[in-house]
Formats: structure tokens, C-alpha cells, sequence
């Protein structure tokens, strides 16, 4: 689903509600009404997800810049 991320980038990576591993998991990220399928970190138990630096601040800002420029 998602090229940005690796299952790596969700080791190491704890759920502070539940205290789990996280693992990659697809989500539905939604902006300014436009919905976008992402394989991100994601705790297996409440659902809680993890946008990591690199995708905030890499795919994600252009992604956003790209719609407000509509």
C-alpha cells in the first residue's frame, strides 16, 4: 500500500496506552476532505497510530502543500 514507510520504522516504537509493540498497519489518512490509504505504525490493540518525522515532514507536508494549492 504505502512505498513511504518500512516495517522497521515501527520497531522499537511502544504504545503509550497499551505498552505494545506497534506494527505496520494500513489507515486512511484524510485531509481537506481527500482521503489517502498509508501503511503506518499502528498498535494492534486500541488502533492508535504513529506518523513518524519522516513521513510528516516528507510525503505527507507535500501531499498537504498540493491540496492547499488547489
Amino acid at each position: 500500500m504505502s512505498k513511504y514507510l518500512k516495517p522497521e520504522d515501527a520497531e522499537g516504537w511502544l504504545c503509550a496506552r497499551c505498552n505494545l509493540p506497534l506494527v505496520m498497519k494500513p489507515a486512511k489518512i484524510e485531509y481537506l476532505g481527500n482521503a489517502f490509504p498509508v501503511d503506518v505504525p499502528m498498535c494492534p490493540s486500541c488502533g492508535q497510530v504513529f506518523i513518524p518525522e519522516k513521513l510528516a515532514l516528507g510525503k505527507m507536508a507535500e501531499v498537504e502543500q498540493a491540496l492547499e494549492d488547489k
